[in-house]
């Protein structure tokens, strides 16, 4: 039997002529990455377990974005940590204040990450890499901390479902429109412990942008990873960014799936999930009478050039509803830069809202938009759960850029294309 595209790179870590679903392996890694919240436990566990020394310097990777700028005296401590632990181990690829950007828009930007590469990251949405053709996902800071020291890592082999996109994206629909629509119709364990592989004619249609979107959210879904098969898009993508040479895979034609799913794009509308999981999704047309206080467009799921393109055609010239808190985070700061370039950020200004250094900050309740009780945002981060954003009674709902954007202008749950 075949081989899927994430069990390819799988095997060939492995040093395996071939694996399958279930099969426990031990594979080298091409990065460990990890933040300014999970690589203090993982230092504390690669001290406490006497080792000395990393595997190597090069491919190790930690970007302090959660609370960096730091927003108190643990978060402080917890990123000094980080900075004494790179400085002593001349760690390569350590980002702090004013290089850093959001870890998942980062490295791939940066080209730490690249087709072919097996990595681990100490930070749920390591998956995003899987839009490059390499197979990447999040453990635990135990694991970081092993994978520091001896460059490898277990896995168990996943299983694969396979969705097949056909058509285009309609306008103002986008990759995070797609991906809310399947976690809508899977469910949030409907792809539990198994790899998401999308292929079909429909994902020469997808930019770069939408593909990292795509596969961030796939731990959404429950899975082990994302992936994209590597076509023109990602080559173009890649070159002169990867730091190694890329290695492409291909799933076998008798690959073994466990599902198959096909997805018109041409199909697809704006659409919102509504509290408290990502699976509870509605079309973004139906939530007018749903009123909101605060918009955050950013974040490692939509915080890229793509995505401020997307809220700055609709916000230019105009201005946020009464009421309305509009925050825009760029995900790192080449984006950031290149929004000032454009006049994105003054629009931005204009049009009422903030603009932040890159920082993950409201995403995960840290700070740079805490909501209160009973508040409502819009926002194009990952995640709905209950208390994610602030107050347990408050209520995140989870829409693309465009939506968000839509939404800020009215002061409600708004369908882009009617802006």
């Amino acid at each position: 039997m075949g081989m899927t595209l994430t069990q390819k790179i799988l095997a060939a870590h492995a040093g395996l002529d071939q694996v399958k679903a279930g099969q426990l392996i031990n594979a080298k890694l091409d990065i460990v990455l990890g933040n300014d919240i999970t690589t203090p436990v993982a230092i504390n566990e690669f001290e406490k377990a006497g080792f000395d020394s990393v595997f190597d310097k090069e491919h190790i990777a930690i970007v302090l974005d959660h609370f960096v700028p730091n927003k108190d005296i643990k978060s402080a401590t917890q990123s000094k940590q980080c900075r004494t632990f790179a400085n002593k181990y001349d760690i390569l690829n350590f980002y702090d204040v004013g290089q850093m950007g959001i870890e998942h828009a980062l490295l791939p930007e940066k080209g730490i990450v690249t087709a072919g590469d097996c990595v681990i990251g100490a930070d749920s949405h390591t998956c995003t890499y899987g839009a490059l053709g390499a197979f990447s996902t999040g453990v635990g800071s135990t694991d970081m901390a092993a994978g520091m020291a001896t460059g490898m890592a277990w896995f168990k082999v996943p299983a694969a479902i396979r969705f097949v996109l056909t058509g285009s994206l309609p306008e103002r629909v986008s990759g995070k429109d797609l991906i809310l629509s399947i976690i809508g119709q899977i469910g949030v364990d409907g792809a539990l412990y198994k790899s998401m592989e999308f292929t079909g004619p429909g994902v020469a249609s997808l930019s770069m942008d939408d593909r990292l979107c795509v596969c961030n959210m796939a731990i959404e879904a429950g899975a082990k990873n994302g992936i994209f098969p590597v076509d023109d898009v990602t080559k173009a993508y890649l070159a002169g960014r990867s730091q190694r040479t890329p290695v492409y895979y291909e799933a076998d034609p008798d690959a073994e799936y466990e599902q198959t799913i096909e997805i018109d794009l041409s199909k697809l509308v704006p659409t919102v999930s509504y509290p408290h999981l990502p699976e509870n999704t509605h079309p973004a047309s139906e939530g007018g009478d749903i009123k909101i206080d605060q918009v955050v467009i950013g974040s490692c799921t939509n915080g890229r050039l793509e995505d401020m393109e997307a809220a700055y055609n609709i916000l230019k010239g105009k201005h946020i509803a009464k009421g309305v808190r509009g925050i825009i985070i760029p995900a790192t700061m080449a984006v950031y830069k290149e929004c000032i370039r454009r006049g994105w950020t003054e629009a931005f200004i204009d049009a009422g809202c903030i603009v932040s250094t890159p920082t993950c900050g409201p995403c995960l309740g840290g700070y740079m938009g805490i909501l209160a009780e009973g508040e409502r945002c819009v926002s194009t981060t990952n995640r709905n759960f209950v208390g994610r954003m602030g107050h347990v009674k408050s209520e995140v709902y989870l829409a693309s850029p465009a939506t968000a954007a839509a939404s800020a202008l009215t002061g409600f749950i708004t369908d882009p294309r009617t802006v």
